[in-house]
């Protein structure tokens, strides 16, 4: 698995060439190094060697980046919304034409195959730029006909609504699909005529720092996008409580959105929350053997299972259960493991040691308790972070494993007789972000997906989405909307306005 990182791309050695001089925050329009502050390591999780440094930002760098999104604010709401489109648009297509030296960072960064990166998630972040450049241009407010009875004789009330920028987005998004999860946050903000400070995850740094580049390059003017990187607990936690930022846009952990509340109460934030899932794929007889094998096996190991809509709980009728489970666990057997650069790798490491040893602390709690791991459930080599495709049987509903999400290639089966069963274990969760329902009658789709409780139902398939498709939960999954036109909501205000004429 040994991989030599002299054979990046000339851009990407350039780029971090450019982190090394100290290029490490963009703060009003400018490239500059963190006030005081140590940098730290971002390492290559297949190999745990060091990629470059990323800057530590104070809370002196986060003051100046809000104070920067603060300042550009007014212009940016003022620029006509073709404009904000035109700019959106030429970010779209430099993301396009850099794609091969963004994939290669993301895969070098997160550890994920360079196809995810290259040809699913990557140009997820154009579409995401692309459709909100349009949504630019679609901001409306109302008309209203009142019924205010008691103005002035000879005068006439006129009532109206219009839509305005919250103000200054702090955007805070995670690790596991960092440049797509970045566009999401972005692009609605921007288009809306918000300013953004955005912080990148501590451990996948280096796609956002580029992103800011190409943003900087389309003509986003200096102020309206401002990178402050660093650890999450001090640059990350300031930001958030920041008193001079309107709206918090988080996606990760229900633990941290929990403290993100907590840190907006100082000036009562906008808050919008995309959190974790433990979300169920059901597999019913008439299923079509076929495509449901390797469906339920990519929910969960796609991306090594670091994906918050993960299908990390299988629940298959008994009539079936033997075939798909005996099935899937073929699949994660024969999946190449391998770091993300080589062509035939079809599943990477987990993002960090860190990570890896709470995927395993959970694996071994869960082999206490009784639970088989009929295949996988180990490290893999003697360097990087793997984990072997893990399928998980003879589990409880109680057991921690079945009720907490692993973020990890770790799936939990269990068995079920009929719909109500199955409908009560999948709603048995804190979660509600997602659940896909295997099943060739179309009456059989209808009821599972009205009775499930989750953002998103995917009936045959799991993890599609494009720009124009909201993503978001219920529960414990978060607050609001990413994606489609529903984000958009997340960066505007309504303001009614009242005319005696």
């Amino acid at each position: 698995m040994a991989f030599d990182p002299v054979t990046l791309r000339p851009g990407n050695i350039e780029f971090l060439a450019r982190r090394a001089r100290g290029e490490g925050l963009l703060i009003g329009g400018e490239w500059r190094k963190a006030e005081g502050a140590a940098d730290f390591a971002t390492l290559d999780p297949a190999t745990g060697k060091e990629i470059g440094q990323i800057a530590a930002a104070s809370p002196v760098d986060v003051d100046a980046a809000v104070e920067a999104a603060r300042i550009a604010l007014g212009r940016w709401k003022a620029t006509v919304p073709v404009e904000r489109a035109r700019i959106l648009w030429k970010v779209a297509d430099l993301i396009e034409a850099n794609i091969d030296d963004l994939a290669e960072l993301e895969t070098l960064d997160q550890g994920k195959p360079l196809f995810v990166g290259r040809w699913a998630e990557i140009p997820g972040a154009v579409n995401q730029f692309r459709f909100f450049a349009g949504q630019a241009m679609a901001i409306e407010g109302n008309s209203l006909e009142s019924s205010i009875n008691y103005q002035p004789a000879g005068r006439q009330m006129r009532t109206w609504t219009v839509r305005e920028p919250v103000g200054v987005v702090a955007a805070i998004v995670p690790w596991n699909s960092p440049l797509v999860l970045t566009a999401m946050k972005l692009a609605p903000a921007l288009a809306a005529g918000c300013t953004v400070v955005l912080k990148p995850a501590e451990d996948t740094s280096l796609t956002a720092l580029r992103l800011a580049e190409l943003m900087v390059e389309a003509g986003v003017p200096a102020g309206v996008l401002n990178v402050v990187t660093g650890l999450g607990g001090q640059t990350g936690a300031t930001l958030a409580a920041h008193p001079h930022v309107d709206k918090i846009a988080f996606t990760g952990s229900t633990a941290t959105g929990r403290a993100v509340l907590d840190a907006a109460k100082t000036n009562f934030k906008r808050v919008t929350l995309e959190l974790g899932g433990k979300s169920p794929s059901i597999v019913f007889p008439d299923a079509d053997m076929g495509i449901t094998v390797p469906g339920v096996a990519n929910a969960i190991f796609f991306n090594g299972g670091q994906v918050c809509i993960a299908g990390s709980r299988l629940y298959v009728h008994r009539s079936v259960h033997d075939q798909v489970v005996e099935g899937v666990a073929a699949y994660a057997k024969g999946l190449k493991i391998g770091h993300g650069l080589l062509p035939d790798t079809q599943m990477g490491p987990v993002v960090s040691a860190r990570h890896a040893e709470r995927v395993e602390g959970f694996l071994q709690r869960a082999k206490a308790e009784g639970a088989t791991m009929l295949t996988g459930g180990e490290r893999m080599g003697d360097a990087g972070t793997f984990i072997t495709p893990t399928v998980v049987v003879d589990v409880k509903p109680d057991m921690e494993i079945v009720r907490e999400e692993v973020f990890g290639p770790v799936l939990v089966v269990q068995s079920f007789e009929d719909e109500e069963e199955v409908i009560a274990a999948a709603n048995a969760s804190e979660y509600g972000l997602a659940a896909s329902v295997w099943t060739e009658s179309l009456s059989t789709a209808h009821r599972m997906s009205a009775d499930i409780r989750a953002g998103t139902v995917w009936i045959n398939c799991h993890a599609m989405y494009d720009a124009s498709l909201a993503i978001g939960g219920v529960k414990q999954s978060g607050w609001g909307r990413d994606s489609g036109r529903q984000a958009m909501d997340n960066y505007l205000e309504w303001k009614t306005i009242c005319a005696c004429v």
